[in-house]
Order: C-alpha cells, then sequence, then structure tokens
C-alpha cells in the first residue's frame, strides 16, 4: 500500500509541476505580446531616385536601390540598406559626388551617417575614402574620426579624423601623414 500511496504522490507532484511550467509559459508568452512593439518601417520604396531643390535650382539628387523611412518612432530615420549615390550641387553648379554601401538620415537632427566604403568626390578631381563620414545638412559640413585617405592631382594623404565643407574649401585634418600642398 505504501508503495501504492508513494507512485500516486509522485505522479500528483509531477502534474502539478508541469501545470505550473505550462502556466508559466503561457503567462510569459501574454507579457511578451503586450510588451512587444513592432519595429517595422512607415514606408518602404524601391529604386528611389529623389531630387531636392531650392528657388528652382537642383541642390541634390539621391538615388538608392533601397529606402525604408522610420517616420512613426520617437527619433524618426530613413535608412538606405542598400546604400546611396549623392550628387551636391553648390550655388555655382559644381558637383560633389558621394557613394556608401549604407546611410542613415537622421530627421531631427538633420544628420546623415555613411557607412562602409564611403567615397567622395569633388569635381575638381579632389578624392575622400573613408569607412564612416557623418554629413551636418544644416552646416553642410562633413567629418568622421575614422582613418581616411584624401587624394588629389598632386598629393596623396592618409590620416585619422577630418571634417571639411561640402566643397572641400576648408579642410580640418587631425593625425595626417603625407604631403599636402598648401597656397599660404
Amino acid at each position: 500500500m505504501s508503495f501504492f500511496y508513494k507512485n500516486i504522490s509522485a505522479l500528483l507532484s509531477l502534474f502539478i509541476v508541469v501545470s505550473v511550467l505550462f502556466g508559466c509559459e503561457s503567462n510569459f508568452k501574454e507579457v511578451h505580446k503586450n510588451d512587444y512593439s513592432e519595429f517595422v518601417p512607415s514606408g518602404d520604396a524601391d529604386h528611389v531616385n529623389l531630387k531636392y531643390t531650392d528657388s528652382g535650382k537642383v541642390k541634390s539628387i539621391l538615388v538608392s536601390t533601397k529606402m525604408l523611412d522610420y517616420a512613426n518612432v520617437d527619433f524618426a530615420f530613413t535608412e538606405f540598406p542598400k546604400g546611396v549615390d549623392v550628387t551636391i550641387y553648390d550655388n555655382n553648379g559644381k558637383k560633389t559626388f558621394i557613394r556608401s554601401n549604407y546611410a542613415v538620415s537622421y530627421k531631427q537632427t538633420s544628420i546623415i551617417d555613411l557607412q562602409g566604403k564611403v567615397k567622395i568626390t569633388s569635381e575638381a578631381g579632389q578624392i575622400l575614402e573613408t569607412e564612416q563620414l557623418f554629413f551636418d545638412q544644416k552646416n553642410q559640413w562633413f567629418y568622421t574620426e575614422k582613418k581616411f585617405k584624401l587624394t588629389d592631382a598632386a598629393n596623396s594623404s592618409t590620416g585619422q579624423g577630418i571634417d571639411f565643407s561640402k566643397d572641400f574649401k576648408t579642410i580640418n585634418s587631425q593625425r595626417i601623414q603625407g604631403e599636402i600642398e598648401s597656397k599660404e
């Protein structure tokens, strides 16, 4: 008889443990479902060709194969997961070409984060290459703390940390190596 009670007691204990585990699993799924907020873009576009104009003049053209717009989140941003090709025009119509493998544009700060084989080429032939570069749209200013290579017709230099105007007229660099010709 004692063997019978032990088996029933063990079976009853097992039943209680299984019930508690399944009850917790069900409750965990409900809690997880309530706490989960979907992070999906409010807009999704393929083969984008955006032209920004001001006073009837084209200021920039952005081309990308994929654009995801996250305007529905607190810190809204637009993502270009397959990269961008951008052409910026100055007031005289001179062009600056920008290419990167990935880009994010933050709406509140007007900062664009370019990543992955970033290459900027001016119409005058200056080329800057780096792995990450930020563009401040309000001040029309580029900057990075990453390693870079700057090349023009006469010189080539490398360094880490640089900031410059969109037309390459003003360049400030840190830890630079190579020859640079100055007009001063």
